[in-house]
């Protein structure tokens, strides 16, 4: 199995800061509609394939969607393939974000 970090809700703005990471929201378009972390990325799940080659392997990535379960599957995509990465636990709806 592939390894990639679980970063909470209290923790992901000093997780991104002190790995100068981007935040990568991988929920759909009428997702992103409701509100994203500002200054993320925007692929969705299912365009990761296709797109993976937009993100710098050397760049820390942080996973996001609505609940946890999507992020963390492309977090162990990517993390396969070569990205250093994290999953936020709980979503932005652990963040009390629209979702």
């Amino acid at each position: 199995m592939t390894q990639f970090h679980s970063v909470d809700a209290d923790s992901w703005e000093s997780w991104v800061a002190e790995n100068n990471a981007i935040v990568l929201d991988v929920r759909e378009p009428k997702e992103w509609a409701l509100g994203t972390i500002p200054d993320s990325v925007t692929i969705s799940h299912s365009d990761i394939v296709a797109r993976m080659d937009d993100l710098e392997k050397g760049t820390p990535i942080l996973c996001v969607c609505k609940t946890g379960g999507r992020s963390s599957n492309v977090a162990r995509f990517l993390a396969f393939n070569g990205y250093e990465v994290a999953n936020l636990e709980g979503g932005v709806k652990g963040l009390g974000m629209p979702s």
